[in-house]
């Protein structure tokens, strides 16, 4: 005989049956400071996300209907921002613990639902011609769309596949490759990789190679560190510089690429989910991942209204394994043949 289960809801026995939506924080009755310091972000930017999300966040589910957008969203952002479901934050906004995790998952999938929208490279030769004016005032060194890395985010031990998580230094992470411009905005970025992949294994892998080698390898370069393979679209350092050309080389190509840690740096700054400070992200790889991504999509989207990606030190505590280079040549006499002649017409 089928024996009935009650399921509770823990906002149902807080709040009663009379509140099909629960307005329980109202953002007009809260100053801008108390907004970003508490969820990270001011009254503008929150409005700007419940107008993009509100749809995706008011679906008639059994569990979520309950919960206005807006208070998704803020949930969401509380724990993007502190990387905890502390209860003080649920009672803030007056949910439940459980809650506040369904509305971090709402939000993540929402945003993640959006990432194409947010990061990708431009489309038309005007705009690939800006990225490499803005990238060559800083350092003098042309043709350069963007400049790549890897950055580890910490994770629990999965319950599948453990073994390949474990990165270099013994911790379960995930390998993130991102590309970004030169003001810090992110144009791709592959959260989903395993820890134990090293950097230049991600990119021989990565969608990103494909996207260069078939269509965008024509209108310029990316810059990578030297974990990476020289090709003839990704122009890495001399492992061994001699000339004052190559030197001269050498330093704008590091005072370049440099842009792409100080993003990383900013990232987990803003995003303390991400630095470690307080523990590893609690979920599947899958999940840890989509997370990565609804902050990357919020970083961009910080950028667009003018959030500035540099107004915060990071702090933060999370692990990023240091790679042993293996300083070897790229065997693409094509690619050997670039980078010597950006030398020579260059930095000669």
């Amino acid at each position: 005989m089928a024996v009935p289960v009650a399921v509770l809801d823990c906002d149902l026995l807080l709040y009663g049956r009379g509140h099909r939506t629960l307005d329980r924080f109202k953002l007009e009755d809260v100053t801008d400071e108390y907004l970003v310091s508490t969820y990270g972000f001011p009254r503008q930017f929150i409005c700007y996300l419940v107008d993009l999300l509100g749809a995706s966040l008011s679906r008639p589910t059994q569990r979520s209907r309950a919960i206005s957008p807006e208070t998704q969203i803020l949930a969401a952002l509380g724990f993007y921002t502190s990387g905890s479901f502390q209860t003080r934050m649920g009672d803030a906004i007056g949910i439940s613990q459980a809650s506040m995790s369904r509305c971090v998952a709402n939000v993540t999938e929402a945003l993640v639902e959006r990432a194409s929208q947010f990061i990708h490279f431009p489309e038309d030769e005007a705009a690939f011609q800006s990225l490499k004016d803005d990238f060559y005032e800083l350092a003098g060194m042309p043709g350069v769309l963007g400049v790549v890395d890897c950055t580890h985010v910490a994770i629990k031990a999965p319950n599948a596949e453990d073994l390949s998580y474990v990165n270099r230094k013994g911790l379960h992470s995930l390998n993130c490759l991102m590309v970004c411009d030169a003001r810090g905005v992110l144009m791709s970025a592959e959260t989903h990789w395993p820890g134990s992949l090293p950097d230049g294994t991600v990119l021989q892998q990565a969608a990103l190679t494909r996207q260069f080698e078939t269509e965008l390898h024509k209108h310029g370069w990316l810059l990578g560190d030297s974990s990476f393979l020289l090709r003839t679209w990704l122009m890495t350092p001399l492992p061994i510089p001699e000339t004052p050309t190559e030197y001269r080389y050498n330093m704008a190509h590091s005072a370049t690429h440099n842009v792409i840690e100080r993003t990383f740096r900013t990232i987990r700054s803003r995003f303390r989910c991400l630095d470690g400070s307080k523990g590893t992200l609690q979920y599947s790889p899958e999940k840890s991942s989509h997370i990565i991504l609804a902050c990357c999509v919020l970083h961009n989207i910080s950028l667009e209204h003018g959030v500035d990606v540099w107004s915060s030190s990071a702090t933060g505590h999370m692990e990023q394994p240091e790679e042993e280079y293996e300083q070897m040549e790229s065997m693409d006499s094509e690619a050997c043949r670039i980078r010597q002649e950006l030398l020579l017409t260059h930095f000669s």
